[in-house]
This record gives C-alpha cells, sequence and structure tokens, in this order.
C-alpha cells in the first residue's frame, strides 16, 4: 500500500504512561460526567435526584491531555479558572449495551484527574443553554496521572479522594459518595457509545472545586490509584 499524502502532519497519538510497564496507553476519547457527587452538585447549585435523573456527560478533545507533573498555562479568556479532583477509569476492551454486572470486564485500570475549567465561561454557557466547551474542552485542561491497571483492584467502590493547593486542603472525599458508581457509568455511556480501549472516564469530582492563579501547585490523590500535580504558569 502506498503512502498517504497528506497535506501536513496528522496529530499525534496521545498517550500515558502505564504503571509498571514501558508501554503506554493510546487515548480515544475523554468522557467526564457531570454532577456525580450530591455536594459537588449543591455547591453548583443543580442539586440531583437520583430517582429521577441519570448521568449526564460532556467530552474533552484528546488533544487537551497533559501529563501530570507538567506546568500548563493560566489559560486566556477566563478570570475565574478552577479545579476538579477525579478518579479517571481506563477502558481496555470493547462494550455496547453492556450490563452492571458486565462492566469491569470492560476497565483496563485507573487514574487520578484534573478535570480544569474556565468557571466563568462554563456558568455563563450554562445559564444561556449553550455547550459548554469553552468553558470545559480548551488546550490542556485534561490532566491525568500514569495508569494503574486494574490488577486485583478490582471495582473501586470506596477510597479517599483529595486535593490541596500550595499544601492548603481544597477537596476532600469518598469514592463512596459517588452518586452512579462505577458500573452504573459503564452501563449507562456504553447505552450512547461503542467503549473501546483508549477511552477514558472522568467519573466526577466531590465538593470544594475553586480557582487557582499563576504560580500556583496543585497536589491531588486517590486511595490505591496515586497521586497528581499541576502547577500554574503565567498567561501566554
Amino acid at each position: 500500500m502506498s503512502d498517504i499524502n497528506y497535506l501536513w502532519n496528522p496529530p499525534p497519538v496521545y498517550s500515558l504512561p502505564v504503571h509498571g510497564s514501558d508501554a503506554r496507553y493510546p487515548i480515544k476519547r475523554i468522557f467526564c460526567v457531570g454532577r456525580n457527587y450530591h455536594a459537588h452538585a449543591v455547591e453548583m447549585g443543580r442539586p440531583v435526584d437520583k430517582a429521577t435523573a441519570r448521568p449526564f456527560y460532556f467530552t474533552k478533545s484528546p488533544s487537551t491531555l497533559v501529563e501530570s507533573g507538567a506546568t500548563v498555562p493560566y489559560p486566556a479568556g477566563t478570570t475565574n479558572y478552577h479545579y476538579e479532583m477525579e478518579l479517571v477509569v481506563a477502558i481496555g476492551a470493547s462494550g455496547f449495551r453492556v450490563t452492571e454486572a458486565n462492566a469491569q470486564h470492560l476497565i483496563y485500570g485507573y487514574a487520578a484527574g484534573l478535570d480544569m475549567t474556565r468557571r466563568d465561561l462554563q456558568l455563563v454557557a450554562r445559564e444561556q443553554g449553550r455547550p459548554w466547551d469553552l468553558g470545559k474542552d480548551f488546550e490542556k485542561s485534561a490532566v491525568c496521572s500514569e495508569i494503574v491497571p486494574i490488577g486485583n483492584l478490582g471495582v473501586l467502590n470506596s477510597g479517599a479522594i483529595n486535593l490541596q493547593v500550595n499544601g492548603e486542603t481544597g477537596q476532600t472525599g469518598d469514592l463512596s459518595q459517588l452518586i452512579w458508581n462505577i458500573p452504573e457509568l459503564i452501563a449507562d455511556l456504553s447505552q450512547f457509545y461503542h467503549l473501546e480501549p483508549g477511552d477514558l472516564i472522568y467519573t466526577g469530582t466531590p465538593e470544594g472545586v475553586g480557582a487557582v492563579r499563576s504560580g500556583d501547585k496543585i497536589t491531588g490523590y486517590v486511595d490505591k490509584v496515586g497521586a497528581i500535580m499541576l502547577t500554574i504558569g503565567q498567561p501566554e
């Protein structure tokens, strides 16, 4: 087969390191779950009643991915740049319309993630009934640690999740507080998408989200999964 003559070089394959391996996990898609902790839903002014609601999602482009430990510039167009600490589920097998009972078979592993957000732009879009893209899907907004293979971890139903800014606590919670747990999320999302290896699911953030400024250092941790770090640089 002859080489394809592209007008310019295609985008690179975005990937993450895998704990205990020299292989890397290639990213296909990034799904994010909105308002999946009750206290965070309340602090955002949108309480969730699981009895009458189902999960909702937004996406980030793979090109927004940043590895833990990086320094990212304070983004353009915002004066209210927020952190959101999250457990990330890494999909490692194909699945469509899977059941909650079979959801674990799709999990390759886990990571700690930061869903960085231009909060002012998100809230304007929300109030006007517009998409959240400017607030959520922007360069260097999906921060992620190395992937920890599922191994003997199984489905994570509990475990501390926390975040600090310059050493001071910003968020603290537990995975048991998820409104929709991991099997429920995988089963629900697979009703709308053919999930594939390389898909990441950011599962939602606890209460305590807040703004950061240039020079701030963010650190976070998810029990049994690991740590994440990010430094906020100067605006471009």
